[in-house]
């Protein structure tokens, strides 16, 4: 029976063994076998699952493209003008609710609402990619649903939700504008389709033109392109053109295919306005609407770096209001002899719509100048909307469109000569801008004649076509007894005064009279002021 050695006899024949030459090479071998076989072992565990011995795989650094940085301080500042722009909507609503008559107000402040809704949901589906992505001069064809977008939006360092926010917002302005002259006469099912139409086509389309990357306006004048014998593009710094003449020209439309609401009479035939029914309420929403312009017109840098940049748009768009509203106001005591608030706030909302094409290129001295035209022009365009029996009650027409016009044109006369592009660190003067009244002949002024005509001639026919085929459907306007029973209680079923009647020509013909209010002082009094003009008569 063989007997198991003990663990010091062991240690003592490894080392007999290990003075043999033969049991040392031997031993040798069997060491490298062993240690080769846990190499083998450790290299396959760690290729095929690195995670169990503590090491992770990590892909080759990319390769950063310039529209993949994205720069906070710029993205900061579009989100905050983004922010400013989109409260704009709350002047548009009170500016509009100011100066309907009481029995609509409801269907003001509900257009305002859901025009936004469904403007914000078409831009996110195509309307941003219509209006902003590559594609031909005439149309974007990416990033629909915002599908396959770069970090950045193009070379601007602003991070592309940032970017698609603030153009949201001012598209929304666009649709809004749009309402303004139609309040009053126009049926619910009819404004969304209107609006569906503005917010989804013809906006992002028109301005694909003006402000797309490849719009054949954006490269009109260079060597192979639209007009090359003009040698420069077609400007407009905030929207001027883009966004106020195409809602002016759509609200234009709207207005002539509705026709006037039921007992307007005109000058020529011995009538006059309806009353605003707030005028508080409107001239507070039109000062909102001038502290959102914060937001749209220096907001339109995109790039807070531009520091003189944005110090000098909000000067000169602070200027052109203050100028473009003393304007407005003495041009009206003029023909009425009257001081005329109403007047007197679409008179800064001229200046400020005129400013937002050329703010980045004039200097302040320009901004006064286009701005008390600008007002002059609104007073006037009143005047002639009211002799062609165009019923605008807001008055956007003259303000958003004719003054879009006026603030486009102006480009080409006021432009300093010191002034190029903005850019996402600093600004770029190497090719400024230099108009007629500074030695820049008409160059800049036919290029901004020709992209104006463009977009205001396009946007006019389609805008009628459009109203039309919604009218011809029998749904633009509201049925004479709807609008005689007051769009907030036809539409709505409710009215934005269900306790307070100024008079009994306030009332909706839905909304019933109790035998005690007939008889208060109260409607004896509004009855009175109707008799003598005052704005109680004009519900």
């Amino acid at each position: 029976m063989e007997t198991r050695l003990s663990f010091p006899s062991k240690i003592n024949r490894l080392r007999e063994r290990l003075r043999n030459p033969e049991w040392r090479q031997y031993g040798k071998i069997l060491l490298m076998g062993k240690l080769t076989g846990v190499g083998l072992i450790l290299v396959a565990a760690l290729l095929l699952n690195p995670d169990l011995i503590g090491f992770r795989t990590f892909a080759a650094d990319p390769v950063l493209k310039a529209n993949d940085i994205v720069n906070p301080i710029n993205t900061v500042w579009t989100l905050i003008a983004a922010f400013l722009v989109f409260g704009m909507q709350v002047g548009f609503t009170m500016l509009e609710a100011g100066f309907c008559r009481s029995r609509e107000t409801v269907n003001v402040l509900m257009e305002c609402v859901v025009d936004t809704c469904l403007c914000g949901l078409l831009f996110y589906a195509w309307g941003f990619a219509f209006m902003f992505s590559h594609g031909n001069g005439i149309i974007g064809l990416n990033w629909f649903f915002l599908q396959g977008a770069p970090h950045t939006y193009e070379t601007t360092g602003v991070a592309f939700l940032a970017f698609w926010l603030f153009q949201f917002a001012f598209a929304d302005t666009c649709s809004t504008i749009t309402s303004g002259a139609m309040i009053g006469r126009t049926a619910w099912v009819g404004d969304l389709m209107y609006s569906f139409m503005v917010s989804g086509f013809i906006y992002p389309i028109i301005g694909h033109w003006a402000w797309g990357p490849d719009g054949f306006l954006a490269t009109m004048g260079a060597a192979g392109f639209f007009l090359p014998s003009l040698g420069t593009s077609f400007h407009d710094f905030a929207g001027s053109t883009v966004v106020h003449t195409i809602g002016g020209f759509i609200a234009l439309a709207g207005a002539i295919v509705l026709g006037p609401r039921l007992g307007r009479r005109f000058k020529r035939d011995g009538g006059g306005p309806m009353m605003p029914h707030d005028l508080t309420i409107a001239c507070s929403g039109g000062l909102i609407l001038w502290f959102g312009w914060y937001g749209f017109n220096p907001g339109s840098t995109l790039s807070a770096m531009d520091f003189e940049g944005i110090g000098r748009v909000a000067a000169n768009t602070t200027l052109a209001a203050c100028s473009a509203g003393f304007a407005a106001m003495f041009v009206a005591y003029f023909m009425s002899k009257k001081w005329d608030m109403s007047f007197t706030v679409n008179g800064f909302l001229a200046g400020l719509v005129a400013i937002t094409c050329p703010c980045y290129w004039v200097s302040p001295t320009g901004a006064i100048l286009l701005g008390g035209v600008a007002g002059v022009i609104v007073v006037y365009g009143v005047e002639l909307l009211e002799y062609l029996r165009i019923d605008d009650p807001i008055g956007a027409v003259p303000v958003h469109g004719m003054c879009g016009i006026w603030g486009t044109l102006s480009l080409g006369l006021f432009a300093t000569g010191q002034f190029g592009s903005t850019g996402p660190f600093a600004a770029d003067n190497s090719a400024p801008l230099k108009g007629l009244f500074y030695g820049g002949g008409t160059q800049v002024l036919m290029a901004q004649f020709v992209g104006s005509a463009i977009i205001t001639v396009a946007t006019f026919v389609v805008a009628m076509v459009v109203m039309y085929i919604v009218n011809a459907m029998g749904l633009l306007r509201i049925s004479a007894e709807g609008e005689n029973y007051g769009l907030d209680l036809h539409e709505h079923g409710i009215s934005a005064y269900p306790e307070y009647v100024i008079s009994s020509m306030g009332r909706p013909g839905g909304m019933a009279m109790s035998s005690t209010e007939s008889v208060s002082p109260l409607g004896a009094q509004s009855a009175s002021a109707s008799r003598v003009g005052l704005p109680g008569s004009a519900h």
